[in-house]
């Protein structure tokens, strides 16, 4: 292992970003800090250093234990990293809207609007 990597292939390779330019683009929009700082993609890490990523809409903190550059099997990459995040927020239950019996049709106009009203539109 080495002792220190970029931190766009670091995130790459621990399969926080489908792609080592998804991570770069993270790093260069400000999305990523390294030990408090706005991380650039080369910014280097090791052991010991605490990544703050956005992914998607969630906030991932992460304490670096290994230092990878390749990408690896999900287990092994869950190895290199100490997952401090806080929780997901909870997903909003949405039940399905305008659902038809099968073999019912095409719904009337009325049905139709209803469905709209329904889902919001």
């Amino acid at each position: 292992m080495p002792a220190a990597a970029r931190v766009d292939s670091w995130l790459w390779a621990v399969r926080m970003f489908k792609s080592r330019s998804g991570a770069a683009k993270a790093c260069s929009g400000g999305l990523v800090e390294v030990d408090g700082q706005k991380a650039k993609p080369a910014t280097t890490i090791s052991v010991g250093s605490t990544v703050t990523a956005r992914v998607g809409d969630r906030l991932r903190v992460l304490e670096v234990t290994g230092v990878i550059v390749k990408r690896v099997g999900a287990p092994e990459a869950q190895r290199c990293y100490l997952d401090h995040s806080p929780p997901p927020p909870p997903r909003e239950f949405v039940a399905p809207a305008g659902v038809r019996d099968r073999g019912a049709g095409r719904p009337t106009k009325r049905e139709r609007r209803e469905i709209d009203r329904i889902r919001g539109r």
